[in-house]
C-alpha cells in the first residue's frame, strides 16, 4: 500500500483574470510544478471534486509528499485555501484520510 497526497485547490478564478479566457490557469502551473518534482511522482490525473480541484501524488516518504504539496500551496497565483488529504491508493474516494492545512510553515 502506497502513500496517496491529495492536494485540494479551491476551485477560485485567478486574481486579474481577463473575461472570456480561462478562469483557471493554475491548474496548469500545478500540473508542470509536479511534472518537475524529482521526489515525488504524479499518482493519478487531477479531477474537479466538489469546490476543489484535486492533484495526486505519490512515491515518496509522507514528509517529502507534504512539502512539495506545501510548495504548490505557494505557487504564485494558487487560490488560498489549500489542504492536503494523506490517504493511500487503496482508498475507495477521494477526501478520505488526514487533513493537513498547508503551506506548512512561514508565510503563503
Amino acid at each position: 500500500m502506497d502513500i496517496v497526497v491529495e492536494i485540494h485547490v479551491p476551485l477560485g478564478e485567478a486574481p486579474g483574470t481577463p473575461e472570456g479566457s480561462y478562469a483557471f490557469p493554475w491548474i496548469d502551473q500545478v500540473e508542470d510544478f509536479l511534472a518537475e518534482q524529482e521526489v515525488a511522482e504524479v499518482h493519478d490525473e487531477g479531477e474537479e471534486y466538489g469546490e476543489a480541484y484535486v492533484f495526486f501524488i505519490s512515491g515518496a516518504a509522507e514528509a517529502d509528499l507534504l512539502a512539495v504539496a506545501s510548495r504548490v500551496a505557494r505557487v504564485p497565483g494558487i487560490p488560498s485555501g489549500v489542504f492536503a488529504m494523506v490517504t493511500n491508493d487503496e482508498a475507495e474516494e477521494i477526501g478520505l484520510g488526514r487533513r493537513v492545512e498547508l503551506p506548512l510553515d512561514g508565510p503563503r
